[in-house]
């Protein structure tokens, strides 16, 4: 990305002077940059409002029942975790991904990833379960596609949410397929 990202801004001013359209470069630039500033501005307000919601639901005892009300997935997803700290985590980031918070889900999904690291007894590999986690947490099946559904009414769709059936099908596909090769490759390179 070091060397990609400088050669994509010369190419597009070499373009711009080769083809005379450096006033419009100039303007795209401006554009977006104050478009960007906008957006951050308005994720952040909706990370800042999960997380806080998230943090009320984990001092409630709330993460315990969605541990409890997910164990069946949990215990099919993740057949030798044991360990209730990492299994509360994983079901606080499966919700938010389902509930479609992906911006809500990361800290949660770091939060699960180190306390999996800790129980993981070779510090230089993955074991199992944190693969599966990286499969289910990349997967990230979700009913409600809440910041996706955002920045389409932010860029003017007329139905922001159209995507909702579309996202589902294709993450629960893309869950499927990974866990299955997971499965494989597991048996591979056992």
């Amino acid at each position: 990305m070091n060397y990609i990202w400088p050669l994509m801004i010369a190419f597009s001013f070499f373009c711009a002077i080769a083809t005379g359209n450096m006033n419009n470069l100039s303007s795209a630039v401006i554009a977006s940059g104050t478009d960007s500033i906008s957006l951050a501005i308005k994720l952040l307000g909706i990370i800042c409002l999960w997380n806080g919601l998230i943090q009320i639901a984990d001092k409630s005892g709330l993460t315990k029942s969605l541990s409890k009300l997910l164990s069946p997935v949990l215990k099919l997803l993740f057949p030798t975790l044991k360990d209730e700290k990492a299994k509360q985590a994983i079901a606080m980031n499966m919700t938010a991904n389902i509930l479609g918070l992906d911006n809500a889900a990361t800290p949660l999904g770091l939060k699960a990833m180190s306390r999996l690291q800790e129980l993981n007894k070779d510090p230089y590999t993955a074991d199992n379960n944190m693969v599966r986690f990286v499969v289910v947490n990349t997967a990230s099946i979700h009913l409600i596609s809440t910041t996706v559904a955002l920045l389409r009414q932010e860029y003017g769709s007329k139905s922001p949410t159209e995507i909702l059936l579309p996202a589902l099908f294709t993450s629960f596909a893309a869950l499927c397929c990974g866990l299955i090769m997971t499965s494989v490759l597991k048996k591979v390179f056992k």
